[in-house]
């Protein structure tokens, strides 16, 4: 597995390096320093498997970066990591097209069921997208009771399959790449559908959520712990 930590403090990156390596087997860390210089990276590895992007970065900043990873490399899944998590900048990143967000307060056992959780098709949210009218202090000290697996459960009960909402597998494919921010057409080539049978699955998916929106659609899967498994090959299943 190869992971790509972008963040413009040499520190930081080389202690989050050391803490996710029981990831996987053998696991390789890329490191960059800012939004330009990992498309850069990118552009040169193309087996990158999982980019952890900082907000709070110069020059194109994080936001940027992820927006640029969303258009260049749509398959790769993008986790912004903030020093911030309230509500109105997680959204801000899953509106870029993140794929999960991390707090930079969380403990390192978040961090890794969090990220583990991710590698496992699932998405993570911190509680605060979903308690957002509670104090800060409030949300910390409830935190602080919880084991790093019922934190990044983010408190909404039993993890749920796309099947529980009424969807066929086609179309738990169709939500799994919509949540990662992939446009319809790369959605059709990948799945080798057509673009009439990718806007149906998609209209089929978001009211199955009874969202409008991607954005919408990421905080309802976080919340209901949805878990994927990887989309079939286009020629195993039919539209």
């Amino acid at each position: 597995m190869k992971v790509l930590l972008v963040d413009d403090h040499l520190l930081f990156r080389e202690g989050v390096a050391l803490l996710i390596q029981p990831l996987a087997t053998p696991l390789e860390v890329l490191d960059a320093g800012s939004a330009e210089e990992a498309l850069a990276r990118l552009q040169q590895h193309g087996d990158i498997d999982l980019v952890l992007m900082d907000l709070g970065m110069p020059g194109m900043g994080g936001l940027g970066g992820i927006a640029g990873i969303r258009e260049r490399h749509p398959a790769i899944p993008v986790v912004a990591l903030s020093s911030s998590d309230d509500k109105p900048t997680v959204l801000e990143a899953l509106d870029a097209g993140a794929m999960g967000f991390v707090p930079k307060t969380a403990s390192a056992a978040v961090m890794l069921a969090a990220l583990r959780l991710i590698l496992a098709r699932g998405i993570y949210l911190p509680p605060s997208v979903f308690l957002a009218a509670e104090p800060a202090a409030a949300r910390a000290s409830a935190g602080a009771t919880l084991s790093p697996g019922q934190a990044v459960a983010a408190q909404v009960g039993p993890a749920r399959s796309p099947r529980e909402l009424g969807l066929t597998p086609r179309q738990a494919d169709v939500l799994y790449l919509l949540l990662q921010g992939q446009p319809a057409k790369l959605i059709a080539r990948t799945l080798g559908l057509s673009a009439s049978t990718v806007k149906a699955h998609t209209s089929a998916v978001l009211r199955a959520l009874q969202v409008t929106t991607r954005t919408q659609a990421v905080v309802a899967a976080s919340k209901l712990q949805l878990q994927f498994e990887t989309p079939l090959p286009a020629a195993a299943a039919a539209e």
